[in-house]
């Protein structure tokens, strides 16, 4: 299977998931979980199901953006964190695998910033609000399938994409206001 096909398999499989019943969060994990060789057993999905709705129908981080960071985090997650006997070294250390360039951050930071420049926002509460009434609506479900095979098809792509290589990718908006306005992480000494 190419890479494309892949891709578009996942992003099918996520849509279909849907149909079946999974909530949107699950419906993407599951999608990855299923298509991706991650070495994790098939059941990591259940640590979707809470996700769903913004958590619990909460209406805070769309499902789906969820479900996409977790299928990434399956594959380039860190599995383990720098040793070091000095614990400063240590903290310096994880530091630049998650802020670094590469640095795990700037991957995962990649998902929510695609969503807002499609959507607008990010928040489930904000992208469903026209059916708050109606929650259940066929408009509604048809509106996050779509969500969700998005979702599917920008964890998909930085999946198949090199970690070093995705993970180097300048950050989009960001709490820290890193690079998005020219500022760089200080990760000397001082910066620790």
């Amino acid at each position: 299977m190419t890479r494309e096909e892949k891709i578009e398999a996942i992003r099918q499989r996520a849509r279909k998931n849907f149909s079946l019943g999974y909530n949107c969060t699950e419906c993407v994990t599951e999608a990855v979980l299923a298509l991706v060789d991650t070495g994790l057993p098939p059941e990591v999905k259940k640590v979707a199901t809470g996700f769903g709705g913004g958590v619990g129908l909460y209406g805070d981080t769309c499902g789906a953006i969820t479900g996409a960071v977790i299928a990434v985090g399956c594959v380039h997650g860190r599995s383990t964190l720098p040793e070091d006997p000095d614990p400063k070294q240590a903290a310096k250390k994880s530091a630049q695998q998650l802020y670094g360039k590469p640095g795990l951050y700037r991957l995962f930071n990649q998902i929510p910033n695609q969503f807002l420049a499609k959507y607008g926002c990010t928040c489930c509460r904000d992208l469903t609000s026209k059916w708050h009434d109606s929650w259940l609506c066929r408009d509604h479900a048809l509106y996050c399938r779509e969500i969700i095979t998005d979702a599917a098809g920008i964890a998909a792509e930085l999946i198949m994409t090199d970690r070093d290589e995705a993970s180097s990718k300048p950050f989009g908006v960001n709490v820290e206001k890193l690079e998005a306005i020219g500022l760089t992480c200080d990760l000397s000494e001082k910066g620790t």
